[in-house]
């Protein structure tokens, strides 16, 4: 079974207002990303710290169990409530995350704990990628240590780093552009 999990919980405190709540084509950033990857994968939840949040979008919610860790509260809240394998993760902000690009990324996974984009400057996409439930341990380790920065997942861990070449046609730079301020909802969409 594959399923998306769509992290909802932030505050969007650099748009000022609820960006996932903005409509876009007369649906609101959310429901675009959650309609997306609802054709794709046999299952899509949710991510919110706040269960009453987004009460329009048809999707099982799953709740921080520990707030304030921004995504990381998200993967670790998954591996405590689900007893799935694995999930993909996807930023809700991200409104041309492409979810033929995300399955890509799951097969090129293999058996390895976790599998995120390395673009060409070496950076990582963490809020783009597939986890494992083993990795719930190293989630609480860092949790713990105040350590809420998600690329820190990837140290001590069995990692596939896909490169872009790696995705093919199906590779865009858009699939990761995010929309953080309206200047960025701007120039994505108009």
């Amino acid at each position: 079974m594959s399923m998306a999990v769509i992290l909802a919980g932030g505050g969007s405190r650099r748009m000022g207002r609820d960006k996932l709540a903005m409509e876009l084509d007369g649906q609101t950033l959310l429901g675009t990303v959650v309609g997306r990857f609802a054709d794709e994968f046999d299952e899509v939840c949710i991510s919110v710290a706040d269960a009453g949040k987004y009460p329009e979008i048809a999707a099982r919610r799953i709740v921080d169990v520990i707030p304030g860790a921004g995504p990381l509260s998200g993967l670790h809240a998954v591996f405590t409530e689900l007893t799935v394998d694995g999930v993909f993760l996807v930023a809700a902000d991200l409104p041309f995350a492409c979810p033929r690009a995300a399955r890509r990324i799951m097969e090129l996974c293999g058996d390895k704990e976790a599998a995120v984009i390395r673009l060409p400057d070496g950076k990582l996409e963490p809020l783009f990628g597939f986890y494992r439930r083993t990795l719930l341990p190293r989630c609480e380790e860092l949790i713990a240590s105040g350590d809420y920065r998600m690329t820190e997942v990837f140290s001590g861990c069995d990692t596939r780093f896909v490169s872009t070449d790696e995705l093919g046609g199906l590779w865009d730079e858009k699939i990761i552009s995010n929309i953080n301020r309206p200047e960025d909802l701007d120039r994505a969409f108009y």
